[in-house]
């Protein structure tokens, strides 16, 4: 099976595109991707040796949940997600595939994350306690870690493959893409951001921050990879938020936490999950999933009546 820490890239007999760190994409015809997420875990830059049962599926699932609900006003790359639409090359793969894969249509990957942050955490916290600064933004003076912005902010920062991304000043942003896309990228983002958010906050659930990938087929600017995941955003429960901590959140930074505790150095080969990290981080991502789609990922089958 897929689930687990790894999946072979020789195990479907299709052309591999691309292994990254979750994800493992191949070729299709017609200028079409299918893209895999396993339920590997990275953090500080490896992948660890342990993965989280079902977490390929919450990615997938939420990431179609997504496109599906700003399609209207923000073209993607999805085109299937369902398992009659598999290839024939793929029939002994169907039940493996089930609820991990997109089918996707190939873009031009723009090569900067589009991050836009609603409130005060992570690497925006650090910047703004060193220079009082937010994506080169001059800030107000007093603000406190997870506070809310009077505004949200379009953050971008670089892609990197190996390493950390690093952040970057819209100014940069223009000067590397031009105005007109680095303009569309902002105001595709923060139009995402502000539904992603409003829908959140009504499952009472904080969108702290998030980024998107954008990729262009023809001249269309289309949202790509994966969208507004535990992933790729940070997302706080509305009821336990507090200014001036650091939230408890929805995503991989409570392994992040167990690693930094467990003494690894961050440059070795990183050290197994215990069961009980492994079982309480898939309930984190689980519960994510059906606290924004509004029911669970795996519904309880009703007992038979006799």
């Amino acid at each position: 099976m897929i689930a687990g820490p790894a999946l072979s890239t020789t195990e479907l007999p299709l052309k591999l595109f691309v292994r990254g760190k979750v994800r493992d994409t191949y070729e299709l015809p017609d200028n079409q991707l299918l893209m895999v997420a396993t339920d590997r875990l990275s953090a500080f830059d490896h992948v660890l040796p342990t993965g989280i049962p079902d977490r390929g599926k919450v990615l997938t699932q939420l990431s179609i949940f997504w496109f599906s609900q700003t399609h209207t006003f923000q073209e993607n790359h999805l085109v299937s997600g369902m398992v009659p639409d598999l290839p024939a090359a793929l029939r002994d793969h169907r039940e493996e595939l089930a609820g991990r894969f997109m089918i996707v249509r190939k873009a031009k990957r723009i090569d900067f994350e589009c991050v836009v942050r609603g409130y005060l955490a992570g690497s925006a916290w650090t910047e703004y306690e060193e220079s009082h600064t937010l994506a080169g933004e001059e800030m107000p003076p007093g603000l406190r870690q997870s506070e809310k912005l009077a505004y949200p902010i379009f953050s971008p920062a670089t892609k990197a493959e190996t390493g950390h991304d690093e952040n970057i000043t819209y100014a940069q942003l223009k000067k590397e893409l031009g105005d007109e896309l680095a303009q569309r990228l902002r105001d595709a983002s923060l139009e995402l951001y502000k539904h992603a958010s409003e829908h959140a906050e009504r499952r009472g659930i904080i969108l702290a921050d998030t980024k998107f990938e954008f990729g262009q087929i023809d001249d269309e600017l289309v949202l790509i990879d994966e969208v507004l995941t535990p992933d790729s955003s940070r997302f706080w429960d509305a009821l336990t938020y507090q200014v001036g901590t650091t939230p408890d959140s929805y995503d991989k930074q409570f392994v992040r936490d167990w690693l930094t505790r467990s003494g690894w150095d961050k440059e070795s080969d990183p050290p197994a999950l215990p069961p009980e990290i492994v079982a309480q981080t898939r309930e984190r991502y689980l519960t994510a999933y059906q606290r924004l789609v509004g029911k669970p990922l795996f519904p309880k089958k009703p007992r038979n009546e006799k």
